[in-house]
Formats: structure tokens, C-alpha cells, sequence
């Protein structure tokens, strides 16, 4: 018998002889854990970074080439499997395997990993895999103690961030790795996952039986995240199994775990969708169409839905900063600021606050008016470039604070802006063959936008005078 398969028949052992106990033992790993792939094949998703011969795939395989294995930066939301893969990588060609999370590792940390690795290269000629986790927190100091040890492949590094590496990670450990971009696990990756788990002797064992409502629900509330989806089904199953009325005949009988269950595990009520297809990602839809509709009561009625659905309040706002770029624009430039200001305050604060910030970036959203001129232009902008239009840039556009740029005669005629009485400098901004035939921004006669289009108006005119 597995150590679950113990677990839970002691414990409804326990619930004859004294009554409702829980699933909880200090012994026992999280379900997450006893959960995690041991291979390749029992990774869900993340097909494509997976796929035969990619960089990840070779790396975990031992594959790396005649120069030995690559370092990895993976990339991804939470409970997409970057833990996961490290040990993976680890576990080939017996690589010895350290992690550190960069919250609370140091310089010092690293250094005694790479003094440690070296020795076990050189004494046992074994590998060491170095699994930092959040990345991001590492200072540029800290990252640059990284790189020797990366550079000479004395460590496989395998980082794992939440953030855009472009951003929090030096371009010199950048350059050294691959980059592996991880996405959220789909519906039925979370489903395959929640059922693999009641049944494998690493989870629960077949102690327990799923309800399809339930199910439903615990995949809506992961929203791609497969850690959250255990956690949910690991406490759920500690509901019912302190809820499950007793009788002799069904004792040795699967617990079946409801939908109440996973509403009480994760004290959240599930919205129940209409099977026609009224989902997740409709409801969203019709949030963003409702505000864009300036229907200020739909746009608050889904609004709630996706709240008390379990939707993350941080993803509802990112939806909304967007529609306010995208639906209103410069016709009421501070929608965008309302929506910015609701999505860190949103991350900050946490429910149930959240909803209260949340209804007023809608409110704002629904009730502006409404210009998708901004949206139109960068799209425009982007097909122009896609054509390859765009000659170089006019070389009196060009940088010319570095040596040698006045020789090339870059900045030679540019005309300063603020030289200029009313502040605008007649001279030719677009490269040649854009130049005078260009009309990206088309501003409506709506809101603030009613005001631009005179001034643009003005512009054109101001610049072809040049």
C-alpha cells in the first residue's frame, strides 16, 4: 500500500472510531508534490517548449551537445510546471541537483554552489544542476555572480521567473541561456490532471470519487494553474471527508467529493454557466463588450459573475487596462489611468476590497466615450512595417551622442523643438519612403478626441510648412 492509500483508510478508520477527522499529516507532502511528473511523459501542456529535439526537451533528455548542456531560463505563471522541469533536468545523466530562491539566497549561496559543483566535477565528474527560483529578485550584482560559473558550464543554470526576463534579467546571463516561455495549463490539461489525482496512488489513492460539478469547478478556479488546482482538490477532499455522513454499508466505499465540498475548500461560491457555452472566456467577452458598449449595468453584472465565479481579480484588471487603451483611447485619456491605477491597487489589496477598485475602473470604462483611433493607428503602423515599408531613419534623426557619429554626419540640420516659437520643428520625422503619404491616427469627434483633431489638423499643416 502507498503512503496515501495508508493515509486514507486510517483515515476513515479514524471517522468510525472518533468521529470526523481531516486529510491532513505532517508526514505526507502536499498532493502538489506527491503529484509532481517523474518523467516526460506525465508533464501536461506545454507541448510546444516539449516538442522532440527543442532546446527544453534536449536538456532534460541529457542531450546537450558535444558542449556539454545549455542553461535555461524558463518563463511562466505560476503552477506551469518550471519546478517541475528542473528536477527533470536534474534527475539526468544523475546530476546533482541544488535549489535556491532567489528571496532568500545570496552571493555567498551561490558561491558555495559553485565551489561545491567544482569539486564534484572534478572529484566525481558529476554534473550540477542549479535551480534558482523567482530569478527576477536577484539584484544585477547578484545575477553577475552567476555568470562564470554559467559561462564556463561548471552549473546547468535552470531560473525560473514570473516576469518578463527582458527586464529583470542581465543581458550577459540572457545571452548564456535558452529562453522557454511556459503558458497556463487549458481546461482539459487541469481536468486530466484533478482526475489523475483522485485516482494515482500518489494522490488520493481512489479514497475518494469526483463530482462532476465539482470537477468543474475546480478547474474554473485554477485558471491554468495546476498547483492550484491540487491544493483546491486536496482541501476539498478534507471537506468531505469530515462531511461524508457514516453509515456500515458504505465504510470501505469511495468519499465522493460534491460540488459544496470544493465551494467550502476554497470559501468561494461557483457561478453556475449555462451549458450552451456561456464559459469562462464568454463572460470575460461579454465584459469587454458590454463596457465597450457603454452599458455600465451589464458591464457590472459580469463584472460580478466572474467574481463570485473565482475568476483573479488581477486578470478581470488586465482586461481592463486593455479596454481602456484599446475601446476609449485618447476620447477620455484618464479611463486609461482609472484602469492602471485599479490593477495595482487590485494586486495590493486583494479581495474582498478588490471588487469595490474593480466596479469603478468598469463604471469609468462603460460611461466614457469611446474612440478606438489609438488601436487602429499602431495597427496600421505594424502592417506598414510587416511590408517592409520604412526606409532608414533621416540621418538627421539619428543618434549622435557617441564617437564617431559626427563624422557619419548623424544629427547634422536636426532641428531642436523647443528652438521653435510655438514648439514645433518643421522638418521630416518619417523615413523617405513614408514621408508626406502617412495617416495613422485618425482621431473620431468624440470626447477629448474632438479637441486632437483640430490639433492634429494643425500639426500636418505646421509640419508640411517645412
Amino acid at each position: 500500500m502507498s503512503d496515501a492509500t495508508d493515509l486514507f483508510a486510517q483515515a476513515r478508520d479514524d471517522r468510525v472510531a472518533a468521529g470526523p477527522t481531516t486529510t491532513g499529516d505532517s508526514t505526507l507532502p502536499p498532493l502538489a508534490v506527491r503529484m509532481r511528473p517523474r518523467s516526460l511523459e506525465e508533464v501536461r501542456g506545454q507541448a510546444d517548449v516539449l516538442r522532440p529535439g527543442s532546446p527544453l526537451r534536449r536538456l532534460v533528455e541529457g542531450s546537450g551537445g558535444t558542449a556539454g548542456p545549455l542553461s535555461a531560463i524558463i518563463w511562466g505563471p505560476p503552477g506551469t510546471g518550471k519546478t517541475t522541469l528542473a528536477h527533470l533536468v536534474a534527475t539526468a545523466s544523475d546530476r546533482r541537483f541544488v535549489e535556491l530562491s532567489a528571496v532568500t539566497a545570496g552571493v555567498k549561496d551561490v558561491r558555495e554552489v559553485m565551489d561545491q559543483a567544482r569539486r564534484d566535477r572534478d572529484l566525481y565528474d558529476r554534473q550540477t544542476v542549479l535551480f534558482l527560483d523567482e530569478i527576477h529578485r536577484f539584484t544585477k550584482a547578484q545575477q553577475d555572480a552567476l555568470l562564470p560559473g554559467v559561462e564556463n558550464r561548471l552549473v546547468v543554470l535552470v531560473a525560473a521567473t514570473t516576469e518578463n526576463p527582458s527586464f529583470s534579467v542581465i543581458a550577459p546571463l540572457l545571452s548564456r541561456s535558452v529562453l522557454v516561455t511556459l503558458t497556463p495549463l487549458d481546461d482539459a490539461e487541469i481536468a486530466d490532471l484533478v482526475d489523475a489525482a483522485v485516482a494515482d496512488e500518489r494522490g488520493l489513492a481512489g479514497g475518494f470519487s469526483l463530482d462532476e460539478d465539482a470537477r468543474a469547478h475546480l478547474v474554473r478556479i485554477a485558471g491554468g494553474d495546476a498547483r492550484r488546482a491540487l491544493t483546491a482538490l486536496e482541501a476539498a477532499a478534507g471537506v468531505a471527508l469530515d462531511t461524508e455522513p457514516l453509515t456500515a454499508d458504505t465504510d470501505d466505499a469511495p468519499v465522493t467529493i460534491v460540488l459544496t465540498h470544493t465551494e467550502q475548500a476554497v470559501a468561494q461560491a461557483a457561478v453556475r454557466y449555462d451549458r450552451a457555452g456561456d464559459q469562462h472566456y464568454d463572460v470575460a467577452s461579454a465584459l469587454i463588450k458590454s463596457m465597450r458598449g457603454s452599458d455600465v449595468d451589464a458591464a457590472l453584472h459580469y463584472l460580478a459573475r466572474m467574481l463570485e465565479a473565482g475568476e483573479d481579480p488581477r486578470f478581470i484588471a488586465r482586461r481592463i487596462v486593455i479596454a481602456a487603451s484599446e475601446d476609449v483611447g485618447m476620447a477620455d485619456p484618464t479611463a486609461l489611468q482609472t484602469a492602471v491605477a485599479a490593477m495595482h491597487a487590485v494586486a495590493q489589496i486583494g479581495m474582498p476590497e478588490a471588487r469595490i477598485i474593480l466596479a469603478q475602473a468598469v463604471v469609468h470604462n462603460a460611461m466614457a466615450p469611446k474612440s478606438n483611433a489609438s488601436y487602429l493607428a499602431i495597427g496600421a503602423a505594424i502592417a506598414d512595417v510587416r511590408a517592409g515599408k520604412g526606409g532608414p531613419v533621416p540621418p538627421h534623426l539619428r543618434g549622435s551622442g557617441y564617437a564617431g557619429a559626427a563624422r557619419l554626419g548623424h544629427g547634422d540640420g536636426y532641428a531642436y523643438a523647443h528652438d521653435a516659437p510655438d514648439g514645433v520643428a518643421a522638418q521630416q520625422y518619417l523615413p523617405d519612403d513614408l514621408a508626406g503619404a502617412t495617416d495613422y491616427y485618425r482621431p473620431t469627434d468624440r470626447g477629448f478626441e474632438e479637441r486632437l483633431a483640430v490639433r492634429l489638423a494643425w500639426l500636418k499643416e505646421r509640419l508640411a510648412n517645412r
